[in-house]
Parts: C-alpha cells; sequence; structure tokens
C-alpha cells in the first residue's frame, strides 16, 4: 500500500517480581499421590515397569521445585498499517514479540491490547508461542474502526515453565503509546446540489415511503390506513392523508486520475496518485456510512473498474483494488491508454443516475476535458483536487498558476471543485468548499 502509515512502539517488559508472584496451575495436582500408590502396587507385585512409571511421575511432579521460572525479557513491536483510518475501515495491526532475555521460553502466550472500544473483526488479538533466546514472533488480526481516539493498551502476557506447573502474567507496557486517530475522517462526503449536498439518501421530487414530512391532502380511497391522519380525525372528523418525502440510494463512482501525468509531486511530499488513493479512500468509506451504492474506477495504465455496490464484502473489495491493483502502482508504467477510450468504456458502465468524483491534481487539461466530457453526459460530477504543486522555482509557480486557471475553468461551467491542500485534514477541505456553496 503506497499511502500506508506505520505506528511503530516498541517496549520492554517490566520486571516479573515488581509486577505479580509465580503461581501454581495446579496442572500436576495430585500426580505425587497417584506415583506413589503406583510404585506401591509394583512393589507389592514386583513389577518394575510400574516402578519405573511412578519414578516418571515423581520426576514431572517435582520439577518445578528444582529449575527456577525464567523471568521474562520481551520487547513488544507493534505496527498498524493506517494509524488515521475512516470509520468502519479495517485496520490491520501487526505485533512482533522478541525474547531479549537469555533463557528460552517454552510457552509464552500473548493476549494484545486491543482499544476497549474497538472490535477484532479477523483473526485473534493473541498467539502462544516458544522463543529462545534473541528468536522473534509474530502475528496479525485486524480491528474495525469507529470514530474518536483509540489507544492500545499493554499486552498481557503469560509466561509457563517447561513442565507447565508455575505460570507467571505480567503486562508490556507501551513508553510511546499508539494510538489510532478516527477523528478526521468526512463526516459527509461532497455530492452535487442537484442531488443532495450532504451523503445519504437522496430527495426525490415525488412522495412515497420515507421518514421525512412532505404534506397533507383529503384522504383517497385506497390509501393505506397507517398514513391516516388520526388525530386529526378524533379532533375534526375528517379523514385526512399524510404523505412523506420518498427516499433513495444514490449511486457513486469515485474515479481516481492515475494517469503517468498525475504522478507529479512537489520536492518532498506525496504525488499525486498516492493521495488520490488517499482521498478515495475516504470518501468511498464516508459515501458507504451513507448508506449510498459506491464503485471505484481509475483513469490509468491497466484498466480498473469496480461497479457501485454496498455491503461488508463490497467494502472490502473496494479496499484490496485501492491498495492492490496495478493502476495504483507507486510509479507509473510507460505504457497507457488513451484516456477517451477508458472514458467511453466507463460512459457504457455508468447507470443513467450515477454521480461521479473525479479526484485528480489537474495537472493538465486532459483531466478537465475528462470532468466536462461527465457532466456533459449528464452525470453530475464533483472533482476532489489534491494540490501536489509547489512555489520554489519559476517552473512550479508556473505550473501552480495553470492548475488555478483549470479549477476556475470547472468552476465556470458550474463544477464545483474541492481544492485539498495535503497539510490539511481531507474533511476540512470538504467542509470548507461546502460552506462556500451554501
Amino acid at each position: 500500500m503506497t499511502d500506508t502509515q506505520q505506528a511503530t512502539a516498541t517496549a520492554n517488559t517490566e520486571q516479573a517480581t515488581a509486577m505479580a508472584m509465580p503461581k501454581r496451575t495446579k496442572r500436576w495436582r495430585g500426580i505425587v499421590a497417584v506415583s506413589l500408590v503406583v510404585a506401591a502396587v509394583g512393589l507389592l507385585a514386583e513389577r518394575q515397569e510400574l516402578v519405573l512409571l511412578a519414578t516418571v511421575g515423581v520426576v514431572f511432579a517435582t520439577y518445578h521445585r528444582t529449575v527456577p521460572l525464567p523471568t521474562p525479557s520481551l520487547a513488544l513491536e507493534r505496527q498498524i498499517d493506517d494509524p488515521s483510518p475512516a470509520d468502519g475501515d479495517e485496520v490491520e495491526v501487526t505485533v512482533t514479540v522478541t525474547n531479549e532475555g537469555e533463557r528460552t521460553l517454552f510457552d509464552a502466550r500473548v493476549l494484545d491490547g486491543v482499544p476497549p472500544a474497538l472490535a477484532v473483526s479477523d483473526g485473534p488479538a493473541r498467539c502462544g508461542m516458544v522463543l529462545r533466546p534473541g528468536a522473534s514472533k509474530t502475528f496479525s488480526y485486524t480491528i474495525e474502526a469507529k470514530h474518536g481516539r483509540h489507544a492500545f493498551e499493554p499486552a498481557t502476557v503469560v509466561v509457563r515453565d517447561a513442565s507447565g506447573d508455575r505460570e507467571l502474567e505480567l503486562d508490556v507496557r507501551a513508553e510511546d503509546g499508539v494510538e489510532l486517530d478516527c477523528t478526521t475522517d468526512i463526516a459527509s462526503g461532497p455530492l452535487r446540489s442537484q442531488t443532495l449536498d450532504t451523503v445519504g439518501n437522496v430527495t426525490a421530487n415525488g412522495v412515497g415511503t420515507g421518514i421525512e414530512f412532505q404534506q397533507t391532502r383529503e384522504y383517497r380511497r385506497g390509501d393505506a390506513v397507517s398514513q391516516i391522519d388520526w388525530t386529526r380525525y378524533a379532533s375534526t372528523g375528517e379523514l385526512t392523508t399524510v404523505e412523506f418525502r420518498e427516499e433513495r440510494a444514490v449511486s457513486i463512482v469515485v474515479l481516481v486520475d492515475a494517469r503517468s501525468v498525475a504522478y507529479r509531486s512537489p520536492p518532498v511530499g506525496t504525488h499525486g496518485v498516492d493521495a488520490g488513493v488517499s482521498a478515495a479512500r475516504q470518501l468511498t468509506a464516508s459515501f458507504l456510512r451513507g448508506r449510498n451504492h459506491v464503485g471505484i474506477a481509475a483513469l490509468a495504465s491497466s484498466p480498473c473498474f469496480v461497479p457501485p455496490g454496498a455491503g461488508r464484502d463490497h467494502r472490502f473489495r473496494m479496499r484490496d483494488t485501492l491498495t492492490t491493483h496495478p493502476a495504483f502502482a507507486a510509479r507509473p508504467t510507460d505504457e497507457e491508454t488513451p484516456a477517451d477510450e477508458q472514458m467511453k468504456s466507463f460512459l457504457g458502465r455508468l447507470g443513467a443516475q450515477t454521480q461521479v468524483v473525479f479526484v485528480s491534481p489537474l495537472c493538465d487539461d486532459e483531466a478537465v476535458q475528462a470532468a466536462r466530457r461527465f457532466d456533459s453526459h449528464g452525470h453530475a460530477v464533483t472533482v476532489v483536487s489534491p494540490d501536489v504543486t509547489a512555489s520554489e522555482t519559476p517552473g512550479e509557480r508556473l505550473a501552480s498558476v495553470e492548475r488555478q486557471n483549470r479549477v476556475h475553468a470547472l468552476r465556470q461551467v458550474s463544477i464545483p471543485v474541492i481544492e485539498w491542500s495535503l497539510d490539511v485534514p481531507l474533511a476540512l477541505a470538504v467542509d470548507a468548499e461546502r460552506g462556500v456553496r451554501a
């Protein structure tokens, strides 16, 4: 994942003696008594094998008294594939445990400190392991992000001796707290005003089923009993029908400009395609939360089109597409399909009412033409434009002016453009544009 950020916390184990005292597991409880009975039977019956078996039992039962329980010295490294996810995103957590002590840990069980408000959606957040000195063990699990800031708690480690008779429980506490910051996701994605200016159901012109009051009218034969205004009937004796505004879901395709020209970047910073993928992840999550049908597409060297859909499986499919599809590679390829051919293919796949959110750094006039072409075919278009220009050299300043001219050209034909400066959250840019349009 090219736009993936990693957050790492390294923790050293606190001294076991300061945390807790070893306790008995009672795993071999009663083994001495049984061994003595077996030994007595063996002696009375003159059976050597029974005496030998009893000896083995006694050895296991007394083993822990002769061998000290190792004091663990562990280091824990936690990696998060996206420390600033959107609400509802799946976040993979990778935990690596290293034995920094000088003795082998024959039975170590690690339970990671998942934030209390979050749920594990895939894979257990625990792992059992045998760790030799200097050895490491890695395991992964996935959690579902929810709005807010979520700090990880210390991992709980239970270490047993080789016999399993004694165990020690302790915490591996992080010195630098790692947390998920799920507070900058887009609360309401950008849609055209001719439908609805917020994520959710599109308000239709007609009436029907829904929850928003539309009007009352005289009762007509055949009207549903549930729609009759019984309060008014009780007070006036007149039958009237209550009508509600009809609702339907929006169909949206988030189109990422991943042509070679879109890989432009400032001297130090993120290039346009990486920024576009990041924006697409946030936008699709926002639209799906509004129960819309959402798809992904790309203007790129490799054809990429995921038709609009909804549901958990569809969300995973779009996330995998943005992560692994060659259209969103870290570097541009030499071969590229002409944009006109891709546009023609997309127009043939889009439904009549499908909106297009075009994510592009607007590095050339062809991006403007693409947005206008969708608009001319009746698809409401909103452009989200990450700003990857700079102003250090005359050439960089000229590129910045040209981009502003393209933004102006789109707004002149009533296509809204959200200008996203990469040093601020996308949510703030969306809110700022919405405030201007209001």
